[in-house]
């Protein structure tokens, strides 16, 4: 596993405490201001890990397939997930 594997996967560990803890807010009626600003810490988390895990897929997939000449079909998934990222 490389090195931005690790860290995407220790942003999803961490994520995943502070979704467990925001549920456990929600379900001790902690002040919805509260809640939310620990949502928006969980969010910033996990679009952390999906940008280390396209830089990985860039710097490794899509590279291979630049220097084997397919690099349409790599370049096609970069543009989908940049639409729905995007569209949100």
């Amino acid at each position: 596993m490389n090195e931005e594997k690790k860290k995407a996967l220790q942003c999803l560990k961490t994520s995943k405490g502070q979704i467990e803890g925001i549920i456990k807010m929600i379900e001790d009626g902690r002040y919805c201001v509260d809640i939310s600003n620990q949502i928006i810490a969980a969010q910033a988390l996990l679009k952390k890990a999906n940008l280390l895990i396209l830089k990985q897929h860039m710097e490794h997939c899509v590279k291979t397939a630049v220097m084997e000449d397919k690099a349409d079909e790599k370049i096609e998934e970069i543009i989908d997930i940049l639409s729905k990222i995007m569209n949100k």
